[in-house]
């Protein structure tokens, strides 16, 4: 993955924070965010040209839901797995219809969470077809805007 910015980039924030008031940037100048209804799905565009749709969890709310046990004694890598556990039913309901338009999925964990995404390339030159995607996903994870 590139950490390019496309020429496109500035221009394109403009009318799709006009399109959708609910993006919000993650970083100054980087990318775009918005949450998907209320489940828990995000939708991440960056500015080198790339939508995700992502779901995920906390490791502290993964713990917190582990309380029974010990997860105190467990390592990040345990409780990585018990989170992946935890957010399949969420990422199952909709893998099926990503991975048909063209996403491809992939797992992200690290010491503070554990998500996964669903990535496509997109074309910042064409704000039209970045705008249908977008609304497609509004559409099919979360609510329409």
């Amino acid at each position: 993955m590139s950490d390019a910015v496309s020429p496109s980039w500035t221009p394109l924030r403009a009318s799709l924070t006009a399109a959708f008031p609910e993006l919000y940037e993650l970083e100054a100048g980087g990318a775009l965010a918005m949450d998907l209804g209320t489940d828990g799905w995000l939708l991440e565009l960056t500015p080198d040209g790339r939508l995700l749709c992502q779901y995920g969890m906390a490791i502290d709310d993964v713990m917190s839901l582990m309380s029974e046990g010990t997860p105190e004694d467990l390592g990040t890598d345990e409780v990585a797995k018990q989170a992946k556990y935890f957010i399949q039913p969420a990422v199952a309901k909709y893998r099926g219809v990503l991975l048909q338009s063209g996403f491809a999925e992939r797992t992200e964990m690290n010491e503070e969470y554990v998500a996964v995404a669903f990535e496509r390339a997109v074309d910042l030159a064409k704000p039209a077809a970045l705008l249908d995607l977008m609304r497609w996903c509004q559409r099919t994870i979360g609510v329409t805007g």
